[in-house]
């Protein structure tokens, strides 16, 4: 009797387990969402919503979109997630140490002008995204900053009407293949390894994997099994138990 007391609490014990390391619906963890605000006008690469290209000061979100071994595609929101800005391709770059805050990075420009969005860190991590302009902006901020500046190698659309995902879909595949350069400040090209130092293949792997599995991968049905499982039994142990008495 009292092995079937605690086998019965043992279950209903499991059954609660299962019930409560149920996720909430919340975005997956591999978009890395962000909430950045910024104080000031922050100059952004294509491909951007109409008008845009330069966001003013104000909340936004940002979350990888698209992740691949050698690349990802980023895009940024309003606040509310309600409306994409932009859509930028951007190469993986290692840092020596990674932080517990998210790091911005930017490229400054001549008084009065806007800063130009460089580069973003998630916490924890030691890479994260440095962002590819169009050649001809990229050529600008070369000279400017005096520094090599990537930019894709394809003539993708600086502005879109609607950010919508038949609008989209085209320019992503575009970022997924267009290959990417370094532009020195003298105008030559360089290899984008001096720009960029790309991260260890073991740590790009689990994002890419995360990227690409589809939905049904979901835990939620394994959970939920698990759950009424235990319950079944759990039923089945207080029969057994009545019977005996």
């Amino acid at each position: 009797m009292s092995f079937l007391r605690t086998a019965t609490t043992s279950v209903f014990c499991l059954a609660l387990m299962g019930a409560v390391m149920t996720p909430s619906a919340k975005a997956d963890p591999w978009n890395r969402k962000t909430i950045v605000t910024f104080s000031g006008p922050v100059e952004i690469p294509g491909v951007h919503l109409k008008g845009w290209g330069v966001l003013p000061a104000g909340t936004y979100v940002f979350k990888i979109f698209d992740s691949l071994s050698d690349r990802h595609i980023v895009q940024i929101f309003n606040k509310d997630e309600t409306q994409i800005y932009a859509t930028i391709l951007a190469i993986p770059n290692y840092r020596l140490k990674a932080t517990d805050k998210t790091v911005i990075t930017f490229r400054e420009r001549p008084a009065g002008q806007p800063e130009a969005l460089r580069a973003w860190f998630y916490p924890g991590r030691n890479w994260g995204e440095e962002f590819v302009y169009p050649k001809a902006k990229a050529v600008e901020l070369a000279k400017v900053t005096n520094t090599p500046i990537l930019y894709v190698a394809a003539d993708l659309p600086l502005e879109v009407e609607q950010p919508t995902m038949a609008v989209y879909e085209p320019v992503v595949i575009q970022m997924r293949q267009a290959p990417v350069k370094a532009i020195q400040p003298t105008g030559e090209d360089v290899e984008i390894a001096q720009v960029v130092t790309p991260p260890p293949a073991a740590e790009l792997e689990p994002t890419y994997m995360a990227a690409t599995l589809p939905q049904t991968s979901s835990p939620l049905p394994l959970i939920a099994l698990l759950g009424l499982l235990a319950l079944g039994g759990a039923w089945g142990l207080r029969l057994v138990q009545k019977r005996i008495q």
